[in-house]
């Protein structure tokens, strides 16, 4: 169940940083109230999460998450750059993730 819920954490820690792409400098009140609930959300389940499973990974996993997705997300929706080398980046971090549960 932990696992589910830094998952989830992770995820909402990819709205909030794509959110604030759409919030134009905290002026829009629609993206900035979203971007708001998906931070709290994000560090809610994060929180819980960190209760069973050790924070050094947790937080290194929670952070990979929103790492790779956001960086996935800005090249699916705002047109980043998806070059060999941050691909290869990109794939490195899942691997760390993917280290640190199967230690955890």
């Amino acid at each position: 169940m932990a696992w589910l819920l830094l998952f989830l954490a992770g995820l909402f820690e990819c709205g909030w940083a794509i959110g604030l792409k759409y919030t134009d400098g905290f002026t829009r009140f629609v993206p900035t109230t979203l971007t708001a609930i998906c931070m709290v959300a994000s560090v809610a389940l994060l929180g819980l999460a960190v209760k069973t499973l050790p924070i050094g990974t947790a937080y290194a996993v929670w952070t990979g998450i929103g790492s790779v997705g956001t960086v996935l997300l800005g090249v699916w929706l705002l047109g980043d750059p998806a070059t060999a080398p941050r691909l290869l980046c990109i794939a490195l971090i899942v691997a760390g993730i993917g280290g640190l549960k199967l230690t955890a």
